[in-house]
């Protein structure tokens, strides 16, 4: 996925910032990104979109959408137009490791973080493939201390009104965590064998692959006392039903990074789970191994290629 910042609105006025020129040049030169869903009714939709540098709004709340190894840049790039004495800010990355840097520039009291269950395919700049029916995805969103001001309950009505579904609760590093586990078994093996989801699905052994890292990635948030949104069992339900029913066609963000040459966030996802289990005296085996393949698959990419 691009690199953007988008002011948040839902029939309001949005604003794309981004840090990817390529996207940005493109998306300039066309008038707009071309959308489809699940490959038809490809179409052009106008927006504005900038660089950081060129950008000199200011917008109620920023969403923030980067790849982890990405965001300190585009931060940096971006911090003009901060203004935390009223800005607020929601992130809903994959992986671990954005908050601290978004508190660098950002009170807690304004940052809301969640979960996106939407999947897209960048297909190149100024291109994106929805993938699902409309309005089958879903957030789930807290704010990271306190409870939910009129600011946050904005940001539920205007994704709701934005068709997202939205889901609001008080656990904040749980709702994080929860996707993290999600990706560590979804992400990560389709990337390894280059499939999509329903077709990791499809193979008759997919639960046992899939409740060895949920039970792994379980037990080390329970010695690091974060309680996560889902039991063991109903974690397995989730990535059973988005891989046979919303998205069996998506090849999740972290294939389409590496089939592009790109770093993955495998360390921000599996490895942050193995390095959170390593502080409690807890092996997560599992995780670091499938870390290492992919970071290995990433490697042999180049033999292939010559």
């Amino acid at each position: 996925m691009a690199l953007k910042y988008t002011v948040l609105g839902a029939g309001a006025k949005v604003d794309f910032v981004d840090n990817w020129d390529p996207q940005v040049e493109t998306i300039k030169q066309q008038g707009g990104v071309y959308v489809s869903r699940d490959h038809e009714n490809r179409r052009l939709v106008p927006i504005n979109i900038y660089s950081p540098e060129e950008y000199d709004g200011d917008p109620d709340v920023l969403i923030v959408f980067a790849k982890q190894m990405t965001l300190s840049d585009l931060l940096q790039r971006s911090d003009h137009f901060f203004h935390p004495d009223h800005q607020y800010v929601f992130s809903g990355m994959n992986g671990m490791g954005h908050i601290e840097k978004i508190n660098h520039y950002f009170p807690k009291e304004h940052v809301v973080a969640g979960t996106c269950l939407i999947g897209t395919v960048l297909n190149k700049a100024g291109d994106v493939d929805f993938i699902g029916k409309s309005g089958a995805g879903s957030i789930n969103l807290a704010p990271q201390v306190g409870e939910p001001d009129e600011r946050v309950k904005q940001i539920v009505e205007d994704f709701t009104t934005a068709n997202i579904n939205p889901h609001l609760n008080d656990n904040f590093y749980g709702t994080l965590l929860t996707k993290v586990v999600f990706n560590s078994v979804i992400n990560t093996i389709c990337t390894l064998f280059e499939i999509q989801m329903g077709q990791f699905i499809d193979y008759d052994g997919a639960e046992k692959l899939g409740k060895q890292l949920i039970n792994e990635a379980f037990d080390v948030a329970e010695r690091a006392g974060i309680q996560l949104l889902s039991t063991r069992e109903e974690e397995w339900q989730t990535i059973k039903y988005v891989s046979e029913v919303t998205n069996p066609l998506h090849y999740p963000s972290m294939y389409q990074d590496m089939s592009k040459n790109r770093p993955t966030e495998v360390d921000y996802i599996n490895g942050y789970i193995y390095d959170l289990g390593k502080k409690y005296n807890y092996e997560a085996s599992t995780h670091d191994f499938l870390r290492n393949l992919v970071h290995l698959a990433e490697n042999t990419r180049k033999f292939r290629q010559n």
